[in-house]
C-alpha cells in the first residue's frame, strides 16, 4: 500500500524538484499540495488521510512552523518532516517544539528521503546530520528566542493612559489623574485599540506589555 503524502511549498520550482524525488518511489503517493499552510489545513479538512506532510517552512499566510502546531494538534496522527533550506538554530528548535518529526534541508537525496519518510512513519527523528548535530546542542542548551517586536507609535499621552488602565482605573479616574475629561480619555483609548489593533482593554494592555510600551 502507498505511503500517502501531502506537500507544502510556495516555490513552484522547489515543488518541482521535491515532486521529482519522490517520483523514484512507486510506494510513495502525493495526495496533494498545498502552497502555504492556511491552504494546507484547508485540504487536510477535506482530506486528512495523509500519512506524511513535508512542510516548507517560509510562506505566506501561514509558515510552516506554525503549520506544523496546528497539524500536530488537529491530526496527531500525520507526522510532519520540515524540508527547508534554513538551517539556523532558531528554526530548528522552533520546529521541533512546534512537533515535527524530522528536518531536512532541500539539497536531501531522493534516497535520504526515502529512508528518511521510512523511519519518521516507523516512529524515528529523520535529520541531515548536520540538523541532528545542532538539535542536540539546542535540547543540551535551549535558547531563549525573542519575538519580533512590532512597529507601534503612540503618543505620550496615548502610553500615560494605557498605563493607567492596565492599573485597573476607570475613564472618570483616569481623567481626574490627567486632567483631561473622560470624554477624551474614551477617545484616546478608541486610538489606542485602533494603533494596536485590539478590541478591548485587556488585549490593548497585553499587546503592550508584549512589545515593551509599558511596564507588566
Amino acid at each position: 500500500m502507498a505511503i500517502k503524502i501531502a506537500i507544502a511549498e510556495d516555490n513552484s520550482f522547489l515543488l518541482k524538484a521535491v515532486m521529482e524525488k519522490i517520483s523514484f518511489y512507486p510506494d510513495l503517493e502525493v495526495k496533494f499540495h498545498a502552497f502555504n499552510g492556511e491552504e494546507l489545513l484547508k485540504k487536510l479538512e477535506e482530506d486528512s488521510n495523509i500519512q506524511l506532510v513535508l512542510m516548507d517552512i517560509e510562506m505566506p499566510k501561514m509558515d510552516g512552523i506554525a503549520a506544523v502546531s496546528q497539524v500536530t494538534q488537529r491530526y496527531p496522527q500525520i507526522k510532519t518532516i520540515m524540508l527547508t533550506v534554513f538551517d539556523n538554530d532558531e528554526h530548528i528548535f522552533k520546529a521541533i517544539q512546534a512537533g515535527a518529526s524530522g528536518y531536512f534541508l532541500k539539497e536531501v537525496s531522493p534516497p535520504e528521503l526515502y529512508q528518511g519518510i521510512l523511519d519518521t512513519l516507523d516512529g524515528g527523528a529523520a535529520m541531515t546530520p548536520s540538523i541532528a548535530l545542532k538539535t542536540l546542542k539546542l535540547l543540551r542548551n535551549p535558547p531563549q528566542f525573542e519575538e519580533p517586536k512590532e512597529d507601534i507609535s503612540l503618543t505620550k499621552r496615548e502610553i500615560e493612559i494605557l498605563e493607567q488602565t492596565a492599573k485597573g482605573l476607570s475613564y472618570n479616574q483616569i481623567g481626574e489623574n490627567l486632567f483631561i475629561s473622560p470624554k477624551t480619555v474614551r477617545k484616546h483609548i478608541e486610538n489606542i485599540y485602533s494603533k494596536l489593533q485590539v478590541h478591548n482593554k485587556m488585549e490593548a494592555v497585553q499587546k503592550a506589555v508584549k512589545n515593551r510600551i509599558i511596564e507588566g
